[in-house]
């Protein structure tokens, strides 16, 4: 029973002892260029495997990495071990290589992280590097500061019209949307509040023409002109008066027609009454204009007077009756 008991240790302890053995043969370390580094700035992760040659280990970091994406994420996708990393191969001698392994580590978070321990399998055995911690510095800088080593921002290639739009334009669309409604929706109210909300507030009233003509004529009057030898002037304006008067009041478009068309006209409405007036007016002023005829100061003064009873004497009453309805229509025709 000793001896069964004695071979069983002694087996135990051979197979102990071969994988120690084996254990022994493999060493992996770790380290990092820097444990304080700046957020965004390229760290370097340092691993150093010493096995016998032709072990043709691996390691777990290989099974992390993703080559599509380019990277390994640790620390909760906080870290990223670059894809791209180079491994150098040493002769140690004695059977022994070492394998240097140089992965770009690269942190875009500010913070402390401490990688994962990282694991090498020879076979059945594994050996298990320590964990490393380093810290992340954030970058204090304005827009306007310069970044060194970092590169410049540099405009995207193939950039469409909404590219130029500012972000929180896009971001807040819908409240631009809702600002140009009401603005409409205001410009519309205010453009017929005056007419459906107040209509009791009408316009100012506008003067009527004889109250024009009137004006006009008083005046002229007080300028005094052909009492100042300036008679030509006179007898335009009191002209240009009469026939304003005429449009305004009878529709009749005095100011493009001669005088033998402005009576023709007279003589067609119901103002044929009125005739003589207009035709001394008229008849004064072309020969002081075209013939250059200095009237006699009666032939001002009566001028004048003929003009202010041609504008009295068509003063409508209240309500326009039909006669001067057929007058207005007679002149637009």
């Amino acid at each position: 029973m000793i001896k069964k008991i004695s071979s069983l240790f002694i087996l135990f302890s051979a197979l102990f002892g071969l994988q120690t053995a084996e254990g022994a043969n493999v060493s992996i370390s770790a380290k990092l260029d820097s444990v304080n580094v700046l957020m965004g700035t390229l760290n370097t992760l340092h691993l150093e495997i010493v096995e016998n040659k032709g072990s043709n280990g691996r390691l777990s970091l290989f099974q992390q990495i993703d080559r599509a994406r380019g990277y390994a994420a640790v620390c909760g996708d906080s870290v990223e071990l670059d894809a791209n990393f180079t491994v150098d191969t040493i002769e140690l001698g004695s059977g022994k290589v070492q394998l240097n392994y140089s992965i770009p580590v690269q942190a875009f978070d500010s913070g402390t992280y401490t990688l994962p321990k990282f694991v090498y399998y020879v076979g059945k055995d594994s050996v298990v590097s320590k964990s490393l911690t380093f810290n992340v510095y954030p970058v204090n800088v304005t827009a306007e500061d310069q970044i060194a080593p970092y590169a410049p921002a540099f405009e995207p290639d193939g950039k469409r019209w909404y590219d130029w739009v500012p972000d929180w334009i896009l971001d807040f669309w819908w409240i631009f949307i809702i600002l140009v409604l009401a603005i409409c929706a205001g410009l519309y109210t205010m453009r017929n509040y005056n007419k459906k909300v107040i209509p009791f507030i009408s316009p100012k009233p506008q003067p009527k023409p004889w109250e024009i003509a009137l004006g006009s004529l008083q005046r002229l009057k007080s300028r005094k002109l052909w009492e100042q030898g300036m008679e030509k002037e006179y007898f335009t304006d009191l002209t240009d008066i009469l026939r304003s008067y005429l449009y305004e009041r009878f529709g009749i478009n005095a100011m493009e027609m001669t005088t033998r068309q402005i009576m023709d006209k007279i003589y067609e409405s119901d103002l044929k009454d009125k005739k003589d007036y207009v035709k001394q007016i008229l008849n004064v002023a072309d020969f002081v204009k075209f013939a250059k005829v200095r009237p006699l100061p009666a032939d001002s003064i009566a001028a004048y007077e003929n003009a202010k009873k041609f504008v009295e004497e068509t003063i409508p009453a209240e309500k326009e009756d039909s006669s001067e309805k057929s007058i207005k229509e007679g002149g637009e025709a």
